[in-house]
């Protein structure tokens, strides 16, 4: 009697899947574990990558690495100079004055509600408004008792940032120093017959990824300087502090633009008590947005990621719930990676040949 041989099914491809998921949840674990730590790695990567074109460029120059460094450091030690000298102690004054006077407004906000309920008139479903803001004037309170310990929060992360950026230039040294030695690394360890094809994705990666980091911290910077400008000249309280958040905001796409808006409406609405003075505000960021969007940013972006905006908003979502800061700066270039990879990957190009 003839036995009949069934085909056997190798099991290597779900041990290597269910292996990359248990790596996955390890660094995670780690990750979370270790935030601080990778968040001074994080820091000090993104100002390798944003430096590192500047050294290129040097080396092709004539110049030798180390010398290149060595000038590239005199400079940031001039312009650390100046920051600490003069933007680091508005930026202190600025957020003082806003925790001392936090109580105030929240004590305005209660006010206006009160007024608000004054003035609701007696009608169908005004009680369920009433309601709704004697709720409001009541959580009041309680977010006054609770400003204090968000400020000691807020300085304690202070404080760890503070810790990363005066640990990242021994990182970024060695970043740039050792970074030739790194890639060839990196290099050998690829397998010889697809070495050339992976040199090749990793290099539309590195472009795409860069693009977007160096165009995107010029954008903060330059919407930061144009808000703090526009509020400094509309008299807004806090010009500097809304301009920082306005530039940090800028890194969320699409609601970005929403979000800088509220501190300087906050404030305007809290001096001026003036609907004129909030169309000033709304106006002077419609200004400031739009150059952003149709002037500055084709400038400076001269490689479109082209990612689909529903992917955009998840991906930032997602990343920024893993990693905060950083997962939302980062999102879109780990995105772009992935959209890249995958479009080689559906063209046939990681099949063997």
């Amino acid at each position: 009697m003839e036995h009949v041989h069934h085909a056997h099914v190798p099991r290597g491809d779900y041990g290597k899947f269910i292996a990359a998921i248990l790596i996955f949840c390890l660094l995670a674990a780690a990750g979370y574990a270790l935030q601080h730590t990778i968040s001074c790695f994080l820091l000090s990567w993104v100002i390798a990558y944003l430096l590192d074109p500047l050294l290129v460029s040097a080396e092709r120059r004539g110049l030798k690495r180390i010398y290149a460094m060595g000038l590239l450091y005199i400079l940031l030690g001039i312009l650390t100079i100046f920051f600490l000298t003069f933007i680091v102690p508005a930026l202190t004054i600025s957020w003082n004055i806003f925790v001392l006077d936090l109580p105030t407004y929240i004590q305005q906000i209660k006010q206006v509600a009160l007024e608000w309920k004054g003035r609701l008139p007696d009608r169908y479903g005004s009680e369920e408004i009433q309601w709704l803001i004697d709720k409001v004037a009541g959580n009041v309170d309680k977010a006054a008792e609770k400003a204090g310990s968000l400020a000691y929060s807020f300085g304690t992360s202070i404080f760890f940032n503070v810790f990363n950026i005066a640990l990242s230039p021994i990182l970024v040294f060695f970043m740039l120093y050792y970074k030739q030695t790194v890639i060839e690394t990196l290099i050998s360890w690829l397998p010889e017959d697809r070495r050339t094809q992976t040199i090749d994705i990793a290099n539309e990666v590195n472009n795409s990824i860069g693009g977007y980091l160096r165009g995107q911290v010029m954008v903060s910077i330059i919407v930061a300087l144009f808000s703090t400008i526009a509020l400094f000249f509309l008299g807004i309280p806090h010009p500097i502090f809304c301009g920082a958040f306005a530039g940090a905001a800028s890194i969320l796409p699409f609601i970005g633009v929403i979000i800088a808006t509220l501190p300087a409406i906050f404030f305007a609405w809290f001096k001026f008590q003036s609907v004129t003075m909030l169309w000033q505000t709304t106006f002077a960021f419609g200004i400031i947005y739009f150059v952003e969007g149709y002037v500055i940013k084709p400038l400076v972006f001269k490689e479109a990621m082209n990612l689909n905006p529903l992917v955009t908003i998840i991906m930032v979502m997602a990343f920024g719930e893993i990693l905060g800061f950083w997962g939302i700066l980062l999102a879109l270039p780990i995105a772009s990676a992935i959209k890249i990879t995958w479009e080689h990957f559906l063209r046939g190009d990681f099949k063997k040949r």
